[in-house]
């Protein structure tokens, strides 16, 4: 994946988890990866990225 797409993939990402909030971050990441035919190996890298955006909405919560 290109460094500019890729960026633009987890800018996405963190977006959409900001809206959906999931309960489940790999279960998110893999339905985003489905969805939008991003090439594989890249589940873990998002999946942090959805977990570290969920840390943060839940810190600024409290």
């Amino acid at each position: 994946m290109a460094t500019k797409g890729h960026n633009e993939v987890k800018e996405s990402l963190r977006e959409m988890t900001r809206i959906f909030r999931p309960k489940d971050p790999k279960k998110f990441v893999k339905e985003y990866v489905r969805k939008y035919h991003i090439m594989g190996g890249y589940e873990e890298e998002l999946t942090l990225v959805v977990e570290n955006e969920l840390g943060k909405l839940n810190s600024s919560v409290s």
